[in-house]
């Protein structure tokens, strides 16, 4: 029974991890539909979730396909920082 819960969990993580990626990608885009994000922004931000997804892509291909618990942490506080500067962006009075 522990082995099933712990084995859902994990790849709740997982799923979690991938759906923020998507999340955060979404308001990225919605900040240059909406005119919030400059060129410059959008390139920046855009430069970081790719770095992000290559990492998260990295460390998956290095553990057989899951993230240990440290590596979801840490690629969860990455996530924070990136989040923050997408708000930060869309909120900085700067528009096309």
């Amino acid at each position: 029974m522990i082995v099933v819960v712990s084995a859902l969990s994990s790849v709740a993580m997982a799923a979690e991890v991938d759906h923020r990626e998507d999340r955060q990608q979404d308001r990225i885009a919605r900040g240059v539909q909406d005119g919030q994000l400059t060129p410059a922004e959008t390139a920046r931000l855009e430069r970081q979730e790719a770095r992000i997804d290559a990492r998260i892509d990295r460390e998956r291909a290095e553990n057989g396909g899951h993230l240990t618990p440290a590596e979801r942490r840490s690629i969860n506080r990455q996530q924070n920082r990136e989040s923050r500067r997408i708000y930060a962006a869309k909120h900085n009075a700067r528009h096309e």
